[in-house]
């Protein structure tokens, strides 16, 4: 069974075909085209970003099927994004989706985008199968999740404001690094000193309790707390490395000691990390630094935790196999739930 995967939810046009083989998905060709028009914008631009996927997606398609040696004659089912993700974005992708589906024939499939960014260590480690705790940290999101089985999920914790990688890139911004500024953030940090700058853990606190913020995260007062610090410094080029670290770090202990309770309170083996947050090494060693070795974490190679089509292609090929399919009326959102999402208490 062959899968095309399409993914347009921001700024990426991305396109994969992966094949289910044993129940399990095998990459054969993907293709991520980025979008550089926003970086002189700082931040992505939608309308932009809309039109640059109506500019790629064609060739994008065709440069994946040519990448995996068949034509869309070789593939079983098509899968495309339908959110979360900016409309007009998510738009383009599932429209062009839906053309192919219907001018070949062949069934489609919807699929949620941080449902595929669970399954994508699975693309490349064989052994990555739940139960596991998956934290998805990215430029929307920041989600903690109890995944005991593919296709249920129970949400222990989300942002209550702004997700981890928008704090990334503000902080990037303020400290004159560009975007994306997870990666220069990542590479100044790696030259500052620890505890020269030391900000506050939001919500650290909560995780001895049994309040309903235990397992969520806030960014907000972080940024405000970084932004404080950059206006009062009197030499920023000499305290810019210094600064980065004081930020990461913070970020990083509040996302590894909650993801690491998660893990040894529910018990599991296995905990992942995945979003575009995932690609920063510092915080996946972190992770493996706190669980000691007794816990083994997964982390997708970069490419396939940024926005690709191989994530959303391996769910779509799941869920085929489950007898699942969208129909003519499957539309974006760009609040769209999770799907099978238990309740706390299941």
């Amino acid at each position: 069974m062959r899968v095309l995967g399409i993914e347009t939810s921001c700024d990426e046009t991305s396109a994969a075909v992966v094949r289910l083989d044993a129940g399990r998905p095998v990459l054969e060709g993907v293709v991520i085209l980025s979008q550089d028009v926003h970086q002189v914008f700082g931040g992505v631009v939608p309308e932009l970003a809309s039109r640059a996927h109506l500019t790629a997606i064609e060739p994008v398609v065709d440069r994946a099927l040519a990448e995996a040696g068949i034509t869309l004659d070789g593939i079983d089912a098509i899968a495309v994004t339908a959110g979360p993700g900016l409309v007009g974005a998510l738009l383009v992708g599932l429209m062009y989706g839906k053309t192919l589906a219907w001018s070949t024939g062949k069934p489609l499939i919807g699929v949620h985008h941080m449902e595929g960014h669970l399954f994508a260590p699975a693309l490349e480690d064989p052994t990555f199968a739940p139960p596991f705790v998956g934290l998805l940290v990215s430029g929307g999101h920041t989600l903690l999740l109890d995944v005991p089985a593919w296709g249920a999920y129970r949400l222990l914790g989300q942002t209550l404001d702004d997700a981890a990688g928008e704090a990334f890139d503000k902080v990037a911004t303020l400290l004159g690094l560009g975007y994306p500024g997870g990666a220069p953030l990542e590479r100044l940090a790696a030259t500052g000193r620890a505890g020269t700058f030391v900000f506050p853990r939001p919500l650290l606190r909560d995780l001895s309790g049994d309040g309903p913020n235990r397992w969520n995260f806030s960014f907000s007062g972080l940024k405000t707390a970084v932004l404080r610090a950059v206006r009062q410094s009197t030499d920023l080029d000499a305290d810019r490395a210094d600064l980065a670290r004081g930020f990461q770090d913070a970020a990083i202990e509040v996302l590894v000691e909650k993801t690491a309770a998660a893990v040894e309170e529910l018990d599991y083996p296995l905990a992942m990390i995945g979003g575009g947050v995932a690609c920063n090494r510092a915080l996946a060693t972190a992770l493996r630094d706190r669980l000691g070795g007794r816990i083994r974490v997964a982390v997708a190679s970069p490419r396939l935790n940024t926005d690709n089509a191989a994530m959303i292609a391996a769910v779509g090929a799941w869920r085929l196999s489950r007898g699942e399919r969208s129909g003519p009326e499957l539309e974006p959102s760009d609040s769209l739930p999770i799907p099978g999402l238990l309740s706390p208490a299941a």
